[in-house]
């Protein structure tokens, strides 16, 4: 039983009432009651003491408990519940990645496709109430995952993300156009696509702008990342041996088609140059695009008064047994 209020607690001062009833009992005491002239009390005072003796005090105290109960039952003592209703409005996410063979460049730590993989699963960790879906695009696109809200296999199709495993280049458009067929039947109250790439759209059927106006149709907002450091980077190549070789070469980013693609959709465009600025960027996105959690909270009490009256009833009785039974003085 725990207390969490008192309904009037005013009334606990009461309890002071306690303190000059225990004084004039204390004193009484000490005065003594009637008394009788004998000659010697040296034959009594090898009489032994009995129970009764040690608890001649015994119905005061418990008088003074069962005022106590009582005032503190007046005090209305009360417990709380607290329920909780929460209503989640999610928003379904796609995270569309470049899968490209120049996303094996090492200007990121220990390449640009590793990192991106490593931060995007930091950022679906980060997404509990949210449905994500998976694209991923080189020369081509194809739905790497569907809108789940199944995280532990989004993160295990997310680590089986390579580059290679389609025909390479770079079909941002595709890309982009795969993604906004997963969300175009969403009825989320947001609908996101974070499309990431280091190259410029030179591949697929579908051109880059065309696949921002679509998303626009669908109210489909997209951020765009490019990523790579600025000026050179080494870029993995094949010697005459057929060897992977890695060599420095132009770092190219289509950054104004991914400007063009964010500000028609009411996105955002962001350049990540190192895998630190590119996890700052998933931070930002992820502050951005806040999931709606709506909670109402109810409190309900419960008195309490019914079992300190009981106990101060049980009190009393026990007191005027012992003091009328127990303890019956001789008139």
């Amino acid at each position: 039983m725990e207390i969490t209020r008192f309904a009037n607690p005013h009334l606990l001062w009461l309890l002071t009432i306690l303190v000059p009833l225990i004084a004039l009992y204390v004193y009484r005491t000490l005065r003594g009651g009637a008394s009788i002239t004998i000659s010697t009390t040296r034959s009594l005072e090898k009489t032994p003491r009995t129970a009764r003796y040690y608890l001649r005090h015994l119905p005061f105290i418990l008088r003074c408990l069962a005022l106590a109960l009582l005032i503190v039952a007046l005090a209305r003592p009360q417990t709380s519940h607290q329920n909780r209703t929460s209503t989640t409005e999610g928003i379904d996410i796609v995270l569309a990645m470049d899968v490209s063979g120049s996303m094996l460049a090492r200007d990121f730590e220990p390449d640009r496709i590793s990192a991106a993989r490593e931060v995007a699963g930091k950022f679906i960790n980060d997404r509990p109430n949210d449905r994500i879906g998976l694209v991923v695009f080189a020369g081509e696109s194809f739905t790497q995952s569907p809108l789940t809200t199944d995280k532990s296999s989004l993160l295990t199709l997310l680590g089986q993300i390579r580059s290679g495993i389609i025909e390479d280049g770079t079909a941002i458009g595709n890309g982009l156009a795969t993604a906004i067929n997963r969300l175009k039947e969403s009825t989320a109250k947001s609908k996101v696509v974070i499309l990431l790439t280091d190259g410029v759209n030179n591949s697929g059927q579908i051109a880059p702008q065309t696949a921002a106006e679509i998303a626009q149709t669908y109210g489909i907002k997209v951020y765009t990342i490019g990523v790579g450091t600025r000026g050179t980077a080494p870029y993995p190549a094949y010697d005459a041996w057929g060897h992977l070789v890695f060599q420095p070469m132009k770092v190219e980013i289509d950054e104004q088609i991914l400007t063009d693609i964010a500000t028609q959709t009411g996105g955002a465009y962001f350049r990540a140059t190192d895998k630190t600025s590119l996890s700052e960027i998933y931070d930002q996105i992820n502050t951005l695009e806040k999931t709606e959690i709506e909670t109402n909270e109810f409190v309900s009490y419960d008195e309490l008064a019914v079992p300190f009256m009981l106990w101060a009833l049980l009190l009393l009785v026990t007191e005027f047994i012992i003091k009328n039974l127990w303890l019956r003085r001789i008139p």
